[in-house]
């Protein structure tokens, strides 16, 4: 028990250390990018510098950089992925990833790529992780020993545990609590690398560089065994070693990446968005009254949530090409920042944008990705974040705020969530 403990303490610290590296120097900077929106659509700079954040592209290297805001100028550069590339990716967070981030291809090889893992991920073998391993895992793993308690944490008790613990079983690697513990935690600090202090840069590289290298040794030895064991299985290294397009297959080395890709996503943004949508929900009562008795409109409410408070509140291209976005001219070169956070709430598009309703009428929105480089595992993460509230529904009455607690804030500038949710239920 203690080991359990220590390990969950261990998860915490570095779930902690990620929102403060992301957290920038404001709780909420929509405000902010309001005022530089007013100022023109398009603003000369990097707002993440301004703002203290280190961005996922790495270093400028002395590129001009240019900041987007409204949601027709960001759409745009997301569908030309010819003109504005996604390669610069590579510099910054991928390269504690190693080669096979998908967010950091393009073109042809992205296409191939992308073709291969997609059948992975269609909704029939959704449909059968589900059942046998989403919602298993969940309820009797994370909120049924909760029961008798009568209070919790979500993001501690639930949040930061689930997700990992489910693409662990999906990836079809054996029981092991301890090891998941040990790969959450690597993959946060893998989160934690890129910096703004030079300093500071040097020795968080080196942490996630050493983290992401033994993700790396522990898995391929893994996925080489599956394949000299014939490739069969329905999870989804079993699926990825399987799959094929056009006569090519996925190496033992692009798998290998491909999960050391998955697992930071896993541990950090489901958390995050779990927990700012259950938020906004105990928030309001009703609400959430509404949600618990028609459990269809679960997934209306997370992607209202995404919209409203996206997790990766920035996106970054750099051009092809010399351009011009909103009568600004943008050589060849640049980088092209985007504000994730003012595109969905831009008025043009989403009526009475700053309130959350689950109701408003369906409108492409950022928090998940557009077009061909839309999140490969969202609806892995969306069935997850499904099963969690369904659980909690069923098995903690009359859930709601401890009103012994501080309330909860959504908070931060580069990565946006609550850093704990405490709630009280009517324990049996």
């Amino acid at each position: 028990m203690a080991s359990q403990v220590d390990g969950a303490d261990t998860m915490q610290k570095s779930f902690q250390s990620v929102s403060d590296n992301f957290g920038g120097t404001l709780e909420d900077p929509l405000p902010f990018y309001r005022q530089k929106m007013a100022e023109g659509p398009v603003m000369k700079g990097d707002i993440l510098e301004v703002l203290g954040v280190p961005p996922i592209f790495g270093n400028a290297r002395g590129r001009p950089v240019y900041t987007l805001f409204r949601h027709a100028d960001i759409g745009a550069v997301l569908r030309d992925q010819d003109t504005y590339t996604s390669g610069l990716i590579g510099e910054g967070l991928g390269s504690f990833m190693g080669t096979f981030m998908l967010t950091a291809m393009d073109g042809a090889y992205h296409r191939r790529m992308r073709s291969l893992l997609q059948p992975c991920f269609m909704p029939a073998v959704l449909k059968e992780w589900r059942e046998s391993l989403i919602e298993p895992v969940v309820r009797d793993e994370y909120v049924g020993p909760l029961l008798a308690k009568g209070k919790a944490d979500l993001i501690a008790d639930i949040g930061l545990g689930f997700p990992v613990r489910v693409i662990y079983a999906i990836l079809g690697f054996p029981d092991d609590p301890k090891g998941m513990e040990v790969f959450a935690t690597m993959a946060l600090k893998i989160l934690s690398g890129p910096k703004r202090d030079p300093e500071a840069a040097k020795q968080a590289r080196i942490e996630a560089l050493q983290a992401s290298q033994a993700l790396h040794d522990h898995v391929l030895p893994l996925v080489a065994q599956r394949r000299a064991d014939g490739s069969i299985g329905n999870d989804l290294i079993g699926r990825l070693l399987r799959s094929e397009y056009e006569g090519e297959k996925l190496t033992d080395e692009q798998v290998t990446d491909f999960v050391r890709m998955l697992l930071p996503a896993a541990a950090e943004t489901t958390t995050r968005t779990f927990g700012s949508l259950m938020l906004l929900l105990l928030e309001r009562p009703e609400l959430l009254a509404r949600v618990r008795a028609d459990r269809k409109l679960i997934g209306k409410a997370i992607d209202e949530a995404v919209r409203y408070e996206p997790v990766a509140t920035f996106k970054a291209r750099e051009t092809a090409r010399d351009v011009e976005i909103a009568g600004t001219f943008i050589p060849k070169g640049s980088i092209v920042s985007m504000v994730i956070q003012t595109a969905n709430r831009d008025p043009a598009v989403f009526e009475n944008p700053d309130e959350f309703d689950i109701d408003r009428p369906n409108r492409p929105h950022f928090g998940f990705g557009y077009g061909v480089h839309m999140c490969i595992g969202l609806f892995v993460a969306k069935a997850e974040i499904e099963a969690a509230v369904n659980a909690i529904f069923d098995m903690l009455p009359n859930i709601r705020l401890d009103p012994d607690r501080p309330s909860p804030r959504i908070k931060g500038v580069g990565l946006r969530g609550p850093e704990a949710v405490h709630v009280v239920w009517d324990a049996a």
